[in-house]
């Protein structure tokens, strides 16, 4: 041995073994004993362009820890053929962080009438635009926070700029904030006997969409006036909205005219040839129930806001599915806007909020029944300080609360806002409240009105950013 050269051993060793192991991954090299199989030898498998037949076990186990929303299936037709793979948004958007809308798929099982997300709703304003359709209404329910026309004030006001319109929309008869809203003067007579959420109208009334009817006293009235802004300056399609009346009468601005109607929700429309008020008068007959007043142009985009101070949201579940109907037949809507959350958190360390969950679940299957091919918007809560060791901090219950709408808006084909994530995430009331310019009142809970349009902003923001898409479709 001596006189060669040891140290190019090692070399031959390892260069022997890596040429065996080569060849031993171009050909099939598992084997079987019992019941037990050898996983394949492959050297070259991170260098082969394409993928092996065979998924491995390790990533089977990956994808098995995957939350199912993360992973798409194909979906199969009626036939038998597969169809395209349908990405779920959660796969392409993080719910609790994107400014966005997401817009989710209809559920297994949904009427093939129904589109996902906001899709009825930006086709509705494509076609408007097209002059293929005269208009496109929004009902936005809300609480406190779009009470007085706060953010929709700004919404009607952007949409109405792009696709044209002119007018408020719905006004109820009597208001608790009418000195407040700034979209339309509003007065009236303190004898309206008003049923609401909080004391419901006997068996024989429908309660109105705005979770309000209002029956007239002996004398009775109401006045409405525009204000000097953009759109609303002027009253030209007025149409009050009533209940079933046999023989009811009323004035408008000193003309006569009889009420009768046997359905839920009754319209007497009229042309006011640029009104600068509308005050009507109750004249007897049989008192009628009524809800409230329209005010719109010939075309364009409307906005009705159905603001009620105090609800959870829960309380839409109290109206009649005949109701909504009939509503949707005399003055359809294309998209349904559900804003809560502030009423939902007023125990601010709660994070349970199943108590919530199950009966909105039950509220947006009625919702989505009584008002077909309608789109729906889920507008999550915004952010909400408490006091906690002397510093306002947000409240545990919010990012819970996001949770649970997410799930709702995903269960029932919905389009999700997180409206929290949109002005800023954790702890943005702080800085809304204490930031120049002030945004947002001393309660760290509720917007002022500069704030609340710079949240309608927000909003007509991530609608046009799907609508741009919708045109590149």
């Amino acid at each position: 041995m001596s006189g060669k050269n040891k140290s190019a051993y090692p070399f031959y060793i390892i260069a022997g073994t890596l040429i065996c192991l080569v060849a031993l991954s171009l050909v099939k090299n598992s084997f079987s004993f019992n019941d037990f199989t050898t996983r394949p030898l492959d050297l070259l498998a991170d260098v082969r362009k394409d993928a092996p037949e065979d998924i491995g076990t390790d990533s089977a186990l990956i994808a098995a820890d995957l939350p199912e929303d993360t992973t798409n299936t194909a979906a199969v037709d009626s036939l038998g053929a597969e169809m395209p793979v349908i990405p779920d948004p959660d796969h392409l958007h993080n719910f609790a962080t994107y400014t966005g809308i997401i817009n989710y798929l209809p559920p297994l099982g949904a009427d093939t009438t129904v589109r996902a997300g906001l899709q009825h709703f930006l086709l509705a304003l494509d076609e408007l635009k097209a002059r293929k359709r005269k208009k496109v209404r929004i009902a936005y329910f809300g609480d406190s926070m779009i009470e007085g026309d706060l953010i929709t004030e700004d919404l009607r006001d952007s949409l109405q700029h792009l696709f044209g319109g002119e007018g408020v929309g719905f006004v109820p008869v009597t208001s608790v904030v009418a000195g407040f809203r700034t979209t339309i003067t509003h007065t009236f007579s303190k004898d309206w006997k008003d049923y609401s959420y909080k004391q419901l109208p006997p068996s024989n009334l429908y309660l109105g969409i705005s979770g309000h009817t209002f029956v007239p006293g002996e004398s009775s009235w109401i006045k409405y006036m525009p204000v000097k802004k953009r759109g609303l300056s002027r009253f030209t399609g007025v149409s009050v909205l009533y209940g079933p009346v046999s023989s009811g009468n009323i004035s408008v601005n000193n003309k006569a005219y009889a009420l009768s109607g046997n359905r839920a929700v009754n319209k007497l429309s009229l042309q006011m040839d640029s009104a600068q008020q509308v005050m009507i008068k109750w004249a007897g007959g049989t008192a009628a129930p009524f809800y409230g007043v329209c005010f719109e142009g010939d075309s364009g985009v409307y906005v009705d806001n159905y603001s009620f101070r105090g609800i959870s949201g829960i309380e839409l579940g109290k109206l009649s599915g005949q109701l909504l109907q009939q509503m949707q037949s005399e003055h359809p809507y294309d998209l349904i806007v559900l804003h809560y959350g502030a009423n939902v958190l007023w125990k601010p360390e709660l994070t349970d909020y199943k108590w919530y969950g199950s009966p909105m679940k039950k509220v947006l299957d009625s919702l989505r029944n009584d008002l077909p091919n309608a789109s729906f918007l889920v507008i999550s809560t915004a952010d909400k300080s408490y006091k906690k060791s002397g510093n306002y901090v947000t409240a545990p219950g919010v990012t819970a609360l996001l949770k649970v709408q997410h799930e709702l808006a995903k269960e029932h084909g919905a389009a999700y806002w997180n409206l929290y994530a949109a002005m800023g995430g954790e702890n943005s009331m702080i800085r809304w409240v204490e930031g120049d310019p002030v945004l947002a009142n001393k309660d760290y809970t509720h917007f002022n009105r500069q704030g609340a349009a710079r949240v309608g902003a927000l909003l007509y923001k991530a609608m046009m950013d799907e609508y741009k898409q919708l045109e590149h479709e």
